[in-house]
């Protein structure tokens, strides 16, 4: 089977809005969701910013029951909860009933780690022999899907329900395992999405590794600067994003709206040879999954209006550039307008595919392409290959018709969905 797959639902829990209105705000006028971090200075961090979305207790109570919020401490649970139920909620679906599962709804929701605080918790009651304490919902909390477990117990999903991990490239992998499974007839819908977790824990390797920006401590909202000359090095985030993906009969059916369709995608490795490795990509990989991406979705590489790419604010930015134009055979004037999405939230890790994916996909709803808040001195090296109109520094009016969106993971893994404007 060759079904039409849709979007008819999206969510959000991110460093700068929670929920869908909150979230298109800030994108479209640039608000940051950086900021300083003070356990990070605490601690000894090079770099004390980093973005996290705020939830307030009156917001948990909205998701979770006084029983489930009990010993919950596991930040990105939480995130993916919340984006999970409220994608749910905003394609117009109920929760199924409480003696039999829905069959043809599904959950892959992914993460790259989840429940480090609730581990941390768990080592220190543990290790004063303190077991009976530990609680009974540790495992839930700690387990990788315990996320897909979450949500497929809240919305009673009969179909695959499951968690995929795949560094930065998870939230964009699960869009594409939805799309293929709704097409082959397996599945009528599937919640997908991604989450990661916040904390010093999470994000302490990559200080010691020197990724982080170090010298905008005292100005978090200038730290993160894709594309730009004066970037150096990714702002850590975490929140999720979550997308439900459907078949065009059954949204077609119920009467659903719906935000764009997906068309093709492509996932691949560069098995960290030539120049890939655990932490960088191989390009001859990377241009690959773009050119069997455009493939997939029956598109030429003409046809594509804009990009939104992975673009850390690292030195491969402008590797990664070079790659897109390579595999488009598109550059200067003629490549299609591109941003990132991390200048304002960061980089969200695990949870980066699937909330670039839904601010992707919100660029045809508000017929918008939104701007690169941080990109005033583009890096020459980029600016020699696209021309600098192509990266709008403000949200611009724009209809698009086919936006790319891809990511590209530690481990040499690589991502690349294709969406489309619904026309008929």
């Amino acid at each position: 089977m060759n079904r039409r797959v849709v979007i008819t639902g999206m969510g959000v829990c991110a460093p700068n809005g929670i929920g869908l209105p909150e979230y298109y705000n800030s994108l479209d006028q640039g608000v940051s969701g950086i900021r300083f971090q003070q356990e990070l200075s605490d601690l000894n961090f090079g770099c004390h910013v980093a973005a996290k979305p705020y939830v307030s207790s009156d917001i948990l109570n909205n998701y979770f029951t006084p029983l489930q919020l009990k010993g919950l401490n596991a930040s990105g649970l939480v995130y993916g909860v919340i984006a999970g139920v409220d994608a749910w909620r905003d394609a117009g679906l109920e929760k199924a009933g409480k003696e039999t599962p829905d069959w043809n709804n599904g959950v892959i929701f992914g993460t790259g780690i989840l429940g480090v605080d609730k581990f941390r918790e768990a080592i220190h009651v543990l290790d004063a022999g303190n077991v009976r304490r530990l609680g009974s919902t540790a495992v839930i909390q700690t387990m990788a899907s315990g996320i897909s477990a979450y949500l497929g117990g809240i919305l009673g999903c009969g179909n695959q329900v499951t968690t995929n991990s795949s560094a930065c490239t998870t939230g964009t992998e699960g869009v594409i395992m939805a799309y293929e499974r709704i097409r082959a007839g397996r599945a009528e819908r599937i919640l997908t999405g991604s989450c990661s977790d916040s904390g010093p824990y999470v994000w302490g390797g990559f200080d010691a590794m020197r990724v982080l920006p170090r010298s905008y401590n005292d100005s978090p909202e200038k730290a993160s600067r894709p594309m730009s000359a004066s970037a150096a090095g990714f702002v850590p985030g975490s929140g999720a994003g979550a997308l439900v993906l459907e078949s065009l009969d059954s949204a077609k059916e119920r009467g659903a709206s719906i935000y764009a369709e997906v068309i093709g995608g492509a996932v691949n490795s560069g098995g960290q040879r030539s120049e890939g490795s655990m932490t960088a990509p191989n390009s001859e990989a990377v241009q690959r999954c773009i050119v069997q991406a455009v493939e997939a979705a029956a598109i030429i590489a003409d046809d594509i209006d804009g990009i939104n790419g992975h673009l850390t604010a690292t030195a491969k930015d402008a590797t990664e550039i070079r790659n897109w134009a390579l595999a488009l055979k598109r550059s200067g004037k003629d490549f299609p307008y591109i941003n990132s999405f991390k200048d304002t939230i960061g980089h969200c890790l695990a949870a980066a595919g699937s909330l670039e994916c839904v601010a992707t996909v919100l660029q045809f709803k508000h017929h918008k392409f939104f701007g690169n808040t941080n990109c005033d001195d583009l890096h020459q090296e980029i600016a020699e290959v696209v021309d600098a109109s192509r990266i709008p520094l403000e949200t611009i009016p724009f209809q698009p018709k086919i936006l790319a969106k891809a990511s590209f993971g530690f481990g040499d893994v690589n991502a690349c969905v294709i969406f489309k404007a619904m026309s008929d």
